[in-house]
């Protein structure tokens, strides 16, 4: 009675790989599952940044002082638009401690552009942590897959020469381990190159809405102390 061939599945493919095509498969997988652990991460974080960005406006314009709205930040905001208001406020309680005068009033909106500018890189160093993997992953991935399958041919062909058969039966587990490794760095790279531009494309979003957010403070500002003038 004749066995039945064996099947190829993926456990078979990689317990038969060569060592450096298992060590490929290996590394390609940590990587995807490391990209896809990032992803997750960075999707809750823009959704927190952006519903505390929203809360943070709406209280902004609902018609409060700056100093009721900097008791409100608090001396550890917990989100970036609070974070990047707190910059100018604690200058603008300094400066008027100090006392403001035309010329004083003006190095203040001066001071106040820049610390709450320097405040927004920090907030989008913040937001682009990690992001550089996904670009990684994306950009190597397939040619470590690609490194694994020359390997694996390289193997394949090799067995064929020594055994001296040409049969498919021989051929196709070595070519089909070698392909899995292709398999492998697409199934990495793809999904890394998709939420890198998805989240590239949230962080520049979220950094116009942090400088249209800063302007909109200097501005109010600005209108503050003519009021006081």
């Amino acid at each position: 009675m004749e066995s039945s061939p064996e099947q190829i599945t993926i456990l078979t493919l990689f317990l038969q790989a060569d060592p450096v095509v298992k060590g490929v498969m290996l590394v390609l997988a940590v990587a995807s599952i490391w990209s896809w652990a990032i992803a997750v991460d960075k999707w809750l974080q823009f959704g927190d940044l952006e519903t505390h960005a929203r809360r943070f406006e709406r209280e902004f314009w609902s018609g409060r002082s700056m100093d009721e709205m900097d008791d409100r930040g608090g001396e550890r905001p917990r989100d970036a638009l609070a974070r990047v208001f707190a910059a100018a406020a604690r200058e603008f309680r300094e400066a008027r401690r100090a006392g403001l005068s035309a010329d004083t009033a003006q190095m203040m909106l001066e001071r106040v552009d820049r610390l709450m500018q320097a405040q927004v890189s920090r907030e989008l160093q913040r937001a682009s942590r990690n992001l550089g993997v996904l670009a990684t992953v994306g950009a190597s991935a397939p040619f470590i897959g690609l490194f694994g399958t020359v390997w694996g041919i390289m193997n394949a062909f090799t067995n064929i020469a020594q055994q001296q058969q040409t049969n498919l039966a021989v051929v196709a587990p070595g070519i089909a381990e070698a392909l899995f490794a292709t398999a492998l760095g697409l199934v990495a790279a793809i999904p890394a190159v998709i939420f890198y531009n998805k989240f590239t494309g949230d962080l520049d979003r979220f950094g116009d809405r942090l400088d249209t957010f800063s302007d909109e403070v200097a501005a109010r500002l600005s209108r503050r102390l003519s009021e006081r003038g």
